[in-house]
Parts: C-alpha cells; sequence; structure tokens
C-alpha cells in the first residue's frame, strides 16, 4: 500500500477494506449540509455557494478563503501516550480558527493522513476526530487521504495535515487596516498551550527538567501528557456570532489566532504603522501551565509572552463602545473573553503593562 497513490474515498479512507471505507464514509456524512454534492468515485470533491439558495441571498461578492496547518510535535506526544481521540478535532480547530480572522464562513476540510503502518482502528478514531470536529464548526469534511509511509514514519507513529475553505462578502473581510486608537483588545481564553512554542514547551518540560509524560504535577492538576494534549479550543461558532450580529457596521476590526507566535506575536501583525497594542497583565487568568514553563525555563517574561498564548488564543479588536457587547456575545456562546488592553499611538508594536 506504500506509494498508493489510487483516488481516495471521502473522509480519508484508502481503497481497501470496504468496512473501514464503509465506517469513514459514515463519519463523512454525519458532517454534511446542503453544499456538499457527492461524486463518491471522483478525483476532487464539490462544495456548493448555492445550494437550496441560502447562500444566494447572503453572498453579494463571495470570496474564498483557505488554510492548512498541521499539528507537529503535538502527534509526536499522542503517539507516546497512544491517545489519538482529539487531534483530529485540533486539526479542525486550527485551520477554522484561521479562517475567521478573515472574517470567513468555514465551508469543508480536506485531511491528509500518513501512517507508518496502517492500522484501520486508529484511522477511525482520528477520522472520528476530524469529523466531530467539522459538525462543531458547522462545516462538512468532504474528502482526504490515508496512506502508508513506512519510510517516511515509524511505526507507530503518524503525519496529520489539512486545509480549509471558507467563504466570506468581499467588503466584510477583515484585515485589520479599520484599527485605531482606543479601540480595545479581547482576548478569549485558550484551553493551554494549543500549538504555539508546543516545540520549546515539549523541550523545557521534558528534555530539560526531565520529566515524564505520566509523572502528576501537582500545579497543573493532572499528568503532564494530559496536560499537553488538553483540546485545543475552536473559537469559529463565537467568533461568527459576534461577526453575524452586526449586519451593516464594521464593528470588529481585527481577529487575531494566537498560535505558532505567542500573544504578543500574533497581535502585532494587525497593527496598522503608527498604532501600538497595550496588553495589560493580570486583566484575565493565566493558566498554570505557563507558570510552570517559565519557571522551569528561566525564560525573561517578554519572551514568553511572544513564544507562548499565555491563557489567550484569540485576540479580537472593537471599538470600546462595543466591548460590552462582544463580550456578552462571546460568554453566551460558552468562550471566556475579557479585556486585555487597548490601542494606542505610537511606534507599531506590542507592549506589556500592568
Amino acid at each position: 500500500m506504500a506509494g498508493d497513490m489510487t483516488p481516495q474515498p471521502a473522509g480519508g479512507a484508502t481503497v481497501g477494506r470496504a468496512p473501514a471505507t464503509d465506517a469513514l464514509s459514515g463519519l463523512m456524512r454525519r458532517t454534511y449540509g446542503p453544499r456538499v454534492i457527492e461524486l463518491p468515485e471522483g478525483f476532487a470533491r464539490l462544495c456548493s455557494l448555492t445550494a437550496d439558495g441560502l447562500l444566494t441571498r447572503r453572498y453579494r461578492r463571495p470570496v474564498l478563503a483557505s488554510a492548512m496547518n498541521g499539528l507537529g510535535t503535538r502527534l509526536q506526544i499522542a503517539a507516546r501516550m497512544d491517545r489519538h481521540d482529539a487531534v483530529g478535532g485540533d486539526l479542525v480547530a486550527l485551520c477554522v480558527n484561521d479562517l475567521v480572522t478573515v472574517g470567513a464562513e468555514p465551508l469543508y476540510v480536506l485531511d491528509y493522513l500518513a501512517l507508518g503502518r496502517r492500522d484501520e482502528a486508529r484511522v477511525a478514531e482520528i477520522v472520528r476526530g476530524v469529523a466531530e470536529g467539522c459538525v462543531r464548526a458547522n462545516c462538512a469534511l468532504i474528502g482526504g487521504r490515508a496512506v502508508e509511509r513506512p519510510g517516511f514514519c515509524s511505526e507507530g507513529e503518524y503525519d496529520l495535515a489539512g486545509t480549509a475553505t471558507g467563504v466570506v462578502e468581499r467588503d466584510r473581510i477583515i484585515t485589520g487596516a479599520r484599527i485605531e486608537a482606543r479601540d480595545l483588545l479581547v482576548g478569549i481564553a485558550s484551553s493551554g498551550l494549543h500549538d504555539g512554542g508546543f516545540s520549546l514547551a515539549e523541550d523545557i518540560l521534558l528534555n530539560r527538567a526531565r520529566l515524564g509524560l505520566n509523572d502528576r504535577i501537582e500545579e497543573l492538576g493532572c499528568t503532564l501528557g494530559e496536560e499537553l494534549l488538553r483540546p485545543i479550543r475552536l473559537y469559529a461558532p463565537a467568533v461568527l456570532a459576534l461577526l453575524n450580529h452586526y449586519k451593516v457596521k464594521h464593528v470588529v476590526h481585527g481577529v487575531a489566532h494566537v498560535a505558532r507566535g505567542g500573544l504578543t506575536g500574533a497581535i502585532e501583525p494587525l497593527l496598522p504603522r503608527g498604532l501600538l497594542a497595550r496588553v495589560r497583565k493580570g486583566a484575565w487568568g493565566v493558566p498554570p501551565v505557563f507558570a510552570l514553563l517559565a519557571r522551569l525555563s528561566g525564560l525573561p517574561e517578554e519572551e514568553i509572552y511572544r513564544v507562548f498564548n499565555m491563557g489567550v488564543g484569540m485576540v479580537v479588536v472593537v471599538p470600546p463602545y462595543n466591548a460590552g457587547v462582544a463580550l456578552e456575545i462571546l460568554r453566551r456562546h460558552g468562550e471566556q473573553a475579557w479585556v486585555i488592553g487597548d490601542i494606542r499611538p505610537g511606534r507599531r508594536g506590542v507592549v506589556l503593562g500592568g
């Protein structure tokens, strides 16, 4: 099966055993909405923008947005712990969280799974997580591939990547250009490390401090492995609810997904020239894993905030008079959220304040 390049049934199933193919196709169909056009034996997957006329009324000048992600070091931890239930959902969360930063509504996801040796039960567990993530994000898993790559992955290891596509009205695209002085930063809570700085966290905790994945860490209230594999939060439903609350006004001036660049690193690219963001430390609850990382690494505070999300997984920039409504909507949709700072005139960048 290695190197198999034959057409794959949707949902990540390699041509082969019919029961596995049927099971994965069933997982995939759970995510279908009226937009999906089924073409089981096709080389491509189809999704309509005008199914049942629903989107025709909403989008006058639709623009497609795409995002691609993988899970890297997180997958190595999952393989070592033999826990694969959450990684599929993590992949979806990373992709659709990126989409909503430009205001896009997720439409569909495609996944790619490479294994050292094909294990039908593991494939099903991973794809089930992808499907459940798509259900939560209100988008479809319309296809994918699962292939053996013994020269690429050792037995028991695998690589998982995916792409998500969404749609946004052209004049509703969020770029950060509308951000202005006095706007407020609304932070939405992360569940822990997410994906930013994960390799560094692994090095600090496992290599330098020589902790084990099964070691119970009292200040975390769980084992180290459980902390590292906390599911990544999926913000799309809450952020889209906020965006859809304002049909005409451009109230959300910027959205940053705090992944791969830490809290300050995620905010800075949003800022127009001549504006700085001031993040107010102590304005939100920082999960204990970040204090542990700071203590064990000895890294300066500025570096910790640059590399890790520090308990904030998404930042929304809004005018001060809309912040209260934004907080209410986000909290109503199950998210913890706080005003964590503001925008001021100054040299473009992010500063930390008390």
